[in-house]
């Protein structure tokens, strides 16, 4: 077999460094007399070490660009909790602040995954979690809480029943940040060193009338109905003319300074100065290639802009060159600049530019500046909202039911009083929705930016109809080596499975170490328990040579010394000069090297001297290390001298440990404050050269910096590049694949940056299991409809919309439960490693001890089909509110369609706008179009008709008729992915019977 493309995980793991972000720098200028201007401290991202060296642009990929915690998957009270049947509690915690909590329960696009959704608002900010639903267990609000880790309050949080909280919590909601955005661009001739000079520009040139139509479109500011970013649409004193866009649902207004009121009299040009010096970030387009001097932010004179984005154009390459400075005390962001930061794909850099300044803005609001006033408005709003409620609480009796439990739908038994509460509870929360949407102020497009959009944690099919369970697995060449309940298994694709060994091997842990040619398992049995050890190339030759399945009998050969009883084990991850096993047995620890390192695996094999066939003689025992408990957690962690200074990060009770091999000597490295602790990982992550740490419990995802100290030993100390975040739903197993982190659930995959946490993407896939995770990543999945019915179709599934079932857009359509006699089915997927570290940060990834640098791995001739794609969907502000007065009108009976339609009657098909203009006579005046992927054509979005009636009295949208994908070779090719995401418009669509 084949080596493994993917054995050394520095390629994998990345040497994580925040210089990829630029770095900081104390930035001094002088004006055109001379003077010193005012110092400040910003981050600055060039892209390169030399901004002015010639190079050919950088190979920057549409991947790499995300926007961060976006709003469809954070505003969850809007899109989960807003018009649906919901419970709300009020309470004082121990410090006596009141908080609000929030309960629903949601079935995300009717993938038969119901989970219950909590939102805890306190004056510290707002915590949103996911948690499991059992049909045999109801949940209580304590229990709820307790996951928060918040155990104890001042007494039971007791029950709204008033419909108008919906308002005050929506309000909260908002402190989050706004859905559309402001940015300013100030024109700026080569050679102009000062702010009152470039706001003195009366007109830019034509190259940056250009760069304003790449931005958006040219719109007339009198009369206009959209976001207006502050602007003046009555009577034109803030100008006649703006540049408008939507971009992934967010609506943005520029402010641009040749085109706000210019002043003769006023050098300063306060007019200009008044919004452009009111937005916290400001583009600069600079004349001129190389302008000297170079442009700086202390020629601004601004207290509230925190980025500033330099851009410069050539005509003569056509292309554009990109600069972000960012004030110190901003939080990194995304996306990394390509090195050199130059693009030559005009589309290409408009989405970037524009998910830079989006992320740039909503990083700027966690700026303690930002983050402090956000926090003392939700206090204050918190606490204005619980004095206004607490003499109605005391009045109605029905809200001592304090710790009920949450309710997953409408009791059929309750009484009609009970149902009438929870019908206007409802009718209320949709009108809020609607107001909402129509407004401009909720989340109203839930799509990737541009057309057919691969995502790189995008799977695929790597073996169909999966009959097995799967406990773990490790990658071999180019198939996966399966522990089952069957077995060991060798899996290639879709060819039938190879046994090598049978069930009487219970193996839990697995590694297959190619390079020296070496496989490691942990069969694990009660006290029987053991490590085994096995060449590889003698386990291929009994594969290739079709010998008997070798069972537990026929490996006492391979049987480590002093392995019995263990329940855990772990080796260093980057092979350098020795292989290290560390080996857990209930509190003790015992260290064993492998003497004889071999790196040139089967191919060093020398003819002369032949190999033992079990490779144990090959390892001694080291040292045994006592712990003060039973780890359930353990990683190694090299040391960057290779002398004496390897670590073994362990967690046991309620603390992570970093203890020094050599020594046995332990250092705490975190504890944990919560009732109950479900310890999911360790992840060792390297930044600039020294080890990190990532520490997933519960919830939580703490990176901890670990410092080199005197001696040769560590000290565990706080670091300014320390953070931590929370994921939405608790973890089994976390994946770091450089830049990113993935989170296992049973039933979704939650995506963020290594960076900074941000969340990027968050995919519902049931019954979810990850099974190998080393290289490429592989998991087991509930296979999609179309892929286990003959004939089926996922077309027209979201059609089915209830007010406690939100649908979604991450997932196709589920099978439903299964009938007596049937088996579940599964598939086994793959995300290639390729598509994950690849797509990063175009510079070599090199491992802490490794010298030679690591390149990305190549394929490996799988034979890949294309992924599937969809179609891109963006309604602008305008639309929505058109939508939104279709239903209205036809829900008054004042539609002009000609009266209702009868239930057997065909559907219509949906129009695209373009017809929509048409048969209306062409398009509205004032309306703007997008002026990006986002921009709607015939062929990328089909506008929803006139919404129908369904036989239940609801009203819903056709949405569009999705074609098959078309891979490389022409051929279609359907939806393989458990997770795709949808083209369709169903997700705000509200249940307005």
């Amino acid at each position: 077999m084949k080596s493994s493309v993917s054995e050394d995980l520095g390629c994998r793991r990345g040497d994580f460094s925040r210089k990829h972000y630029g770095s900081v720098e104390l930035l001094i200028s002088s004006d055109a007399d001379g003077a010193i201007q005012r110092a400040g401290r910003f981050r600055v991202e060039n892209g390169s070490s030399d901004e002015n060296a010639t190079a050919l642009p950088g190979t920057w990929r549409r991947t790499d660009v995300h926007l961060e915690n976006p709003e469809y998957h954070t505003r969850w009270y809007f899109k989960y909790f807003l018009g649906q049947v919901h419970q709300n509690y009020i309470g004082n915690d121990a410090e006596k602040s009141p908080f609000f909590l929030s309960v629903t329960l949601s079935d995300q696009n009717h993938q038969r995954v119901p989970q219950y959704r909590a939102i805890l608002w306190r004056k510290t900010g707002t915590q949103k979690i996911c948690l499991p639903y059992s049909p045999t267990k109801t949940l209580s609000v304590k229990s709820i809480l307790s996951a928060m880790n918040l155990d104890k309050f001042e007494k039971g949080p007791r029950e709204i029943f008033h419909p108008e909280i919906q308002k005050d919590l929506l309000v909260l909601e908002e402190q989050e940040g706004s859905v559309n955005f402001k940015f300013g661009v100030l024109f700026a001739k080569d050679g102009q060193l000062t702010d009152d000079e470039m706001f003195s520009n009366e007109i830019g040139s034509d190259a940056f009338q250009k760069f304003l139509h790449l931005l958006g479109d040219k719109i007339t500011l009198k009369g206009w109905t959209g976001y207006r970013g502050g602007l003046d649409t009555k009577n034109d004193t803030t100008g006649i003319h703006s540049v408008y866009t939507v971009y992934q649902g967010h609506e943005i207004m520029f402010h641009v300074s040749t085109m706000l009121p210019y002043s003769k009299e006023n050098k300063q040009q306060v007019e200009r100065k008044r919004h452009i010096g009111n937005d916290i970030v400001t583009i600069v387009f600079q004349e001129g290639e190389e302008p000297s001097p170079a442009f700086k932010p202390s020629m601004i004179r601004s207290h509230f802009t925190h980025i500033f984005a330099l851009v410069r154009y050539d005509q003569q390459n056509d292309n554009y060159r990109l600069k972000i400075f960012s004030e110190e005390s901003v939080p990194l962001f995304g996306p990394p600049l390509p090195s050199p930061p130059v693009f030559t794909d005009h589309q290409e850099f408009r989405d970037f530019l524009l998910v830079k300044l989006i992320n740039g803005e909503k990083a700027t609001l966690e700026t303690p500046t930002f983050a402090q006033k956000r926090r003392r408005t939700l206090d204050m709003l918190i606490r204005s909202l619980y004095q206004d409620l607490m003499p109605d609480l005391h009045k109605n009796m029905l809200n001592r039911r304090s710790f009920s439990d949450v309710l997953p739908e409408s009791p059929k038994s309750a009484r009609k009083k009970e149902e009438a509460r929870q019908a206007e509870f409802v009718r209320i929360g949709q009108a809020l929705k609607l107001k909402s949407i129509v407004r401009g102020d909720a989340p109203s497009s839930l799509v990737a930016s541009g057309i057919c959009k691969k995502e790189p944690w995008e799977p695929q099919c790597f073996c169909s109809n999966f009959p097995h369970e799967a406990v773990c697995a490790d990658p071999w060449g180019q198939a996966l080596l399966v522990s089952t309940d069957a077995g060991v298994l060798l899996v290639d694709d879709d060819l039938p499975s190879v046994p090598v060994f049978d069930k009487t091997l219970p193996v839990k842990q697995i590694h297959v170490l190619e390079t020296l040619d070496l496989l490691i398992l942990r069969a694990d049995k009660g006290k029987d328990a053991r490590l085994f050890v096995f060449r590889l190339s003698a386990v291929h030759k009994a594969v290739e040579g079709k010998q008997a399945v070798k069972g537990k009998c026929d490996c006492r050969d391979n049987k480590l010394e002093k392995t019995k009883g263990c329940h855990l084990y772990a080796i260093n991850t980057h092979h350098s000069r020795e292989l290290r096993i560390v080996v857990a047995i209930r509190n003790k620890l015992l260290l064993i090297t492998r003497k004889h390192n071999k790196p040139g695996g089967v191919a060093s094999t020398s003819l002369l001297c032949p190999l033992p066939e079990s490779p144990v003689e090959e390892f001694q025992y080291i040292r045994e290390i006592c712990l003060s408990d039973s780890p359930a957690v353990m990683t190694l962690v090299d040391g960057p001298t290779e002398e004496s200074d390897n670590l073994i990060c362990v967690a046991y009770r309620h603390q992570f440990d970093v203890v020094n091999e050599s020594t046995g000597e332990a250092f705490r490295l975190h504890h944990v404050e919560a009732n109950r602790v479900n310890f999911v990982a360790a992840i060792d992550v390297y930044e600039d050269g020294e080890a990190g740490l990532l520490l997933c419990y519960n919830y939580s995802c703490i990176y901890k910096k670990v410092c080199p100290f005197n001696g040769g030993s560590f000290l565990v100390q706080p670091c300014a590049s320390d953070f931590q975040f929370c994921w939405n739903q608790a973890p089994y197993a976390i994946v770091c694949a450089f830049p990113y982190l993935l989170a296992f659930t049973t039933d979704s995959m939650e995506i963020r940056l290594v960076v900074n946490g941000n969340l990027v993407h968050t995919a519902v896939v049931p019954q979810l299991q990850l099974v190998a995770s080393r290289s490429d990543i592989y998991f087991t999945a509930a296979a999609a409809v179309n892929e286990v019915s003959s004939g089926g179709s996922s077309k027209g599934a979201s059609a089915h919309n209830s007010p406690q079932t939100p649908p979604g857009r991450e997932t196709p359509v589920f099978p439903s439960s299964l009938g007596e006699g049937e088996t579940p089915s599964k598939n086994l997927y793959k995300i290639p490693l390729r598509n994950l570290v690849g797509r990063s940060i175009e510079r070599p990834l090199k491992s802490p001890l490794v010298s030679k640098a690591v390149t990305p791995p190549t394929s490996i001739g799988l034979g890949i089909a294309a992924i599937p794609v969809t179609h891109s969907l963006s309604l602008s502000r305008m639309e929505i509110k058109e939508i939104a007065s279709r239903t209205r009108r036809e829900l008054l009976g004042l539609s002009d369609e000609g009266g209702p339609k009868s239930e057997g009657a065909p559907k219509p098909k949906s129009k695209a706008r373009k017809q929509l203009e048409e048969s209306q006579g062409g398009p509205k005046p004032g309306t703007a179009r997008s002026t990006s992927s986002d921009r709607i054509t015939s062929g990328s979005l089909e506008s929803p008709s006139a919404p129908e009636a369904n036989p239940e009295g609801r009203y819903y949208s056709t949405g569009s008729e999705q074609d098959p994908v078309v891979d490389r070779e022409g051929s279609p090719v359907w939806g393989r992915s458990p997770f795709q995401l949808t083209a369709s418009s169903d997700e705000d669509i509200i249940d307005l019977k």
